[in-house]
């Protein structure tokens, strides 16, 4: 039944204007259904050359990542920050990219691989597939004439090398060096630069002026020499544990002879510190200055430096001080910097907020995995994701993460071969011949589930979009 006034309305008008078209009585439908009216679409993808990553979940598209192509068109910087709990396929992702872009001639890759299994890094049948042996620092394996760093190399400039040795005391006190300690240590460092010549100078070197400075170094600032050796005291104190303390043998000697910086693939294996002890942090410290000035060359080479559990670099005020450097520094001669954490939590409400903020705006590739919705929530406002993108990161299964290339958001399922399975699923579990099969129908039930999630939730994400649950379609 037509309402009485709207009749008397339409007749009014049909007396003054005359009948101009047909009454055709309404078809109410939901905007779900209504949406069918109209074809199909996808936002644009990356282009088309580069990495192949996987296929986008809504349109079924092949996802092509590469951020050498994109730098400075649709990437304001290369680096790339990739989140998600365990389990959700971050691992994977890391290592078919590597096997992917070492496809390329001009790709060299150093990884950071704080993580392992049967007492090597997780990363290990990797390099063994490329014929390539990881430099394993171990201060057990280091005793016997393992593997060393020095951080008084002489390949790294004196300044990098007193900014190294800063970093080194401050994280280990967990506090700045105060002026009079950092005199100490400034002229300690420059004394030991100018006096050993015929050999490496080490850090037993440094320890050594600084428990019996030069008058020189005192007359210079006209006060005693005990001031100078009490001013030093806290800082030999810190420097003694890598050379006679529990982090003894990776640091206290010349950098090790043979180390080939030329393989494509360089791999740091660093399963055996502790994850969790102030070493972590000291080490990727002196590993990261280290290739700062004798890996990153402009040779026209395109690097890629992953760093597994990066929250330890992230973390540190002062770890990330240098890293951000390096990151600046290595934008203009071809650096990409991954950086794989669990949770933003761990970096952005830690010590460094600061200095995690500012390599979290460098990477302008973020990678997101399944998290909880607390978490997702917390992400998403760091990371300014748009809402449905949030509320869609609880629900991912594992291989599926949504991807924000400067703005441009995807869901993306990752795909990986059958030829780079037994190398990117290095857990035991994985692995055995009696368990492979069930786990890869196990996982692809999951994925297929993931996606019929997420195709669900995107229809439902467009019809949240009209202001009413119904419309008219005339």
């Amino acid at each position: 039944m037509r309402d009485p006034l709207t009749a008397l309305t339409d007749a009014f008008t049909s007396f003054l204007f005359g009948k101009v078209e047909t009454t055709r009585l309404p078809v109410r439908t939901s905007t779900g259904q209504a949406q069918a009216v109209y074809l199909p679409t996808a936002a644009p993808g990356l282009g088309d050359s580069g990495v192949i990553i996987g296929r986008e979940v809504y349109s079924g598209k092949g996802y092509i990542y590469d951020p050498f192509q994109l730098y400075g068109q649709q990437l304001p910087a290369p680096h790339w920050l990739v989140l998600g709990e365990s389990g959700n396929g971050k691992s994977a992702l890391e290592k078919t990219y590597v096997l992917r872009q070492l496809r390329f001639r001009d790709r060299q890759v150093v990884v950071l691989d704080a993580q392992g299994e049967d007492g090597v890094g997780e990363w290990n049948l990797i390099a063994e597939e490329l014929g390539i042996t990881p430099i394993r620092l171990d201060p057990m394996a280091a005793l016997d004439h393992g593997i060393r760093l020095n951080p008084l190399d002489p390949s790294i400039t004196t300044t990098g090398q007193l900014a190294l040795l800063r970093t080194i005391i401050e994280v280990a006190m967990g506090h700045g060096l105060d002026e009079r300690s950092g005199f100490a240590l400034k002229v300690a460092h420059a004394y030991v630069n100018e006096t050993i010549v015929q050999r490496q100078p080490v850090l037993s070197d440094i320890v050594d002026q600084l428990r019996h400075p030069e008058p020189e170094s005192a007359e210079a600032m006209n006060v005693a020499v005990d001031d100078v050796r009490a001013w030093g005291l806290d800082v030999a104190l810190v420097l003694d544990r890598l050379v006679d303390g529990d982090l003894r043998g990776m640091f206290d000697g010349p950098t090790t002879v043979g180390i080939d910086l030329d393989a494509p693939l360089i791999v740091f294996d660093l399963s055996h510190i502790d994850r969790n002890s102030i070493a972590m942090p000291i080490l990727m410290a002196i590993v990261g200055v280290w290739l700062e000035h004798t890996w990153i060359r402009p040779d026209r080479k395109k690097r890629i430096f992953l760093v597994e559990e990066a929250w330890h670099i992230i973390n540190s005020p002062f770890v990330a001080q240098l890293f951000q450097r390096l990151l600046k520094f290595g934008r203009r001669l071809g650096l990409s910097f991954v950086a794989v954490v669990h949770h933003l939590s761990d970096v952005v409400d830690g010590a460094a907020a600061k200095e995690a903020a500012a390599i979290l705006k460098m990477a302008s590739t973020r990678t997101i995995y399944a998290q909880k919705a607390d978490e997702a929530r917390a992400t998403g406002r760091v990371l300014g994701l748009p809402r449905w993108a949030v509320e869609i990161i609880p629900t991912l299964s594992p291989g599926i993460a949504v991807w924000d290339v400067n703005g441009n958001v995807q869901v993306v399922k990752h795909l990986v071969t059958e030829t780079e399975r037994p190398l990117v699923f290095t857990d035991r579990a994985m692995t055995e011949s009696s368990s492979n099969h069930a786990a890869d129908n196990a996982l692809r039930a999951a994925e297929l589930e993931a996606e019929e999630r997420a195709a669900a939730f995107m229809g439902q994400h467009l019809a949240d979009l009209d202001d009413s649950s119904e419309s008219t379609v005339a």
